[in-house]
């Protein structure tokens, strides 16, 4: 079973410091004697107090840039104008559940419909690559992700998050796993644990906006809540599309491509096209979850 787990904060409680000083001639040598062991320490604190934000923006900043050059992965910064519409294909799926025909057909349906596409496959789907999406300038993204609700322990939320391929670590990215905008994730209990984005890291750690892009998270449990959804619509999004709940790689495969016909091909609005492929495709026939869109209503043209 696949899920998140939030990073424990540690405490940091001070231990109080006690002296007991008296008043004789024995007691003041002693009160001498402590009073310079407190300078000194005091002084060590002092420095060490200076010291610890270089330290840790050093750390960060080493957080930022120790994995291979290969790793870092980045989206394409907006292109020229001139070439018209981008879209994007976010195959994190590719991994662990790859589908080429999916792509191929999809690319042909994006093409047709006069976007240019980038296709991104899993293992450039790192931390820094989500920081970045919003700077390709896509029109539509395509996101074939895992995901999955947000939980504590036993208590599950009904906060979603997308999945990356870059391995879990303590030691990086520590400003943002304690302000709770990354998180662990792993595919079932006891297997790897990967970093995951939140949506405060949509909101406050993704660099740019999305310019009134659509975004389609083909992964479990997008639209449980309104939260990522949210998050991306916050960042310049014009409308998400999504599931109720858990969904199978195969349905939403074929639901996705149902989708993106009737939006690119026959020019339905989003809505139309998510009431439309519902119709002709069902709920998931494991976890009975359907096709959401937010906001609900919107009126949205995928048409370039």
């Amino acid at each position: 079973m696949s899920g998140y787990r939030k990073v424990k904060r540690h405490s940091n409680k001070r231990l109080p410091v006690e002296a007991k000083v008296g008043g004789s001639p024995k007691a003041s040598r002693h009160r001498a004697r402590w009073s310079a062991e407190f300078r000194d320490k005091i002084a060590i604190l002092v420095a060490v107090a200076l010291l610890i934000p270089i330290v840790v923006f050093s750390f960060l900043s080493l957080s930022r840039s120790d994995q291979p050059d290969e790793q870092q992965s980045r989206v394409p910064m907006v292109a020229d104008p001139a070439v018209g519409p981008r879209a994007a294909i976010v195959d994190q799926l590719s991994l662990t559940q790859p589908n080429p025909a999916f792509a191929e057909t999809v690319t042909e349906l994006l093409e047709q419909a006069g976007y240019t596409v980038d296709y991104y496959p899993g293992e450039q789907v790192t931390v820094d690559f989500y920081r970045d999406l919003p700077t390709g300038g896509h029109r539509l993204l395509i996101l074939r992700n895992h995901s999955s609700v947000v939980g504590t322990g036993s208590e599950v939320t009904d906060e979603a998050g997308l999945y990356t391929s870059e391995p879990y670590s303590e030691r990086k990215y520590l400003g943002e796993q304690l302000a709770w905008r990354l998180m662990v994730a792993k595919y079932h209990e006891g297997g790897p644990e990967y970093f995951g984005i939140t949506p405060e890291f949509v909101k406050s750690s993704m660099r740019g906006k999305f310019d009134d892009a659509t975004v389609i998270m083909m992964g479990c449990d997008g639209l449980r809540s309104d939260m990522l959804a949210e998050a991306f619509v916050h960042r310049g999004a014009e409308a998400v599309v999504s599931w109720s709940g858990p969904v199978g790689a195969a349905h939403t495969d074929a639901a996705t491509e149902h989708l993106l016909r009737h939006l690119l091909i026959d020019g339905l609005t989003i809505q139309e096209a998510v009431t439309q492929t519902m119709a002709e495709v069902g709920p998931d026939p494991t976890y009975d979850s359907v096709l959401r869109l937010y906001p609900s209503g919107e009126p949205v043209s995928a048409a370039p």
